[in-house]
């Protein structure tokens, strides 16, 4: 069951008289939530962006363990935006941006992240990895991508997105803790190919090609 607009607000409000809070920081006017009888809550866009370099290397490939590759991290540059200044994000370009908002979701709450029909209507996409597990605490890594024509200047603070809240049957008491917890900074996580992955490619032949020929699109 989503929550509503009403039932955020409460949960936010009792937040400093329970032992496993619902927390938002900074915590949005709670009297202005209730008026938009929503049932989401807007997230702010933050100070940090992360770009990918393309010159790094030629292709990202996690099927493949090189020695002396260029870590994921490696990848990307960080700029820090001012409140007031702006970010140009390019049409066909992509960047990780951050939340403003710090956020700590108790063990009975999940939730999820949807762009804003009024910024996708305008050719920003937020395609961010949308579930948020309960006991996520930090802030949350957007994915920003400009499918318009034109240039669309990003500004710290200005709200870009919202998440939806819901309930979790029979939560659990432990959980695993995500790569991203606890970031202020956007983050790539790492990824690799796991047992059931690794499983087929050992046992797959593979398709003739000629040499030095990859298969694309």
């Amino acid at each position: 069951m989503i929550l509503s607009a009403n039932e955020i607000a409460d949960l936010l409000k009792s937040g400093e008289s329970e032992d496993d809070p619902l927390v938002v920081a900074p915590q949005p006017d709670l009297e202005d939530l209730r008026t938009k009888a929503d049932a989401s809550l807007d997230l702010r866009l933050g100070c940090w962006f992360a770009v990918l370099r393309r010159a790094r290397a030629p292709v990202l490939d996690v099927g493949e363990k090189v020695a002396g590759a260029v870590s994921e991290t490696a990848l990307s540059k960080m700029h820090y935006v001012r409140f007031g200044d702006k970010f140009i994000l390019h049409p066909s370009s992509f960047v990780l941006g951050i939340t403003l908002e710090w956020v700590r979701l108790p063990k009975n709450i999940a939730g999820y992240i949807t762009s804003r029909s009024s910024w996708g209507r305008r050719g920003l996409i937020i395609a961010t990895a949308t579930g948020v597990h309960p006991r996520f605490t930090g802030c949350l890594t957007l994915e920003l991508s400009n499918a318009g024509e034109i240039p669309v200047a990003l500004y710290p603070g200005m709200t870009v997105c919202q998440i939806f809240l819901h309930e979790v049957k029979d939560p659990s008491e432990g959980g695993a803790v995500s790569l991203s917890a606890g970031q202020r900074k956007p983050s790539l996580v790492p990824i690799e190919l796991d047992r059931i992955a690794q499983a087929i490619a050992e046992i797959s032949e593979p398709i003739p090609q000629k040499s030095g020929q990859t298969a694309s699109i």
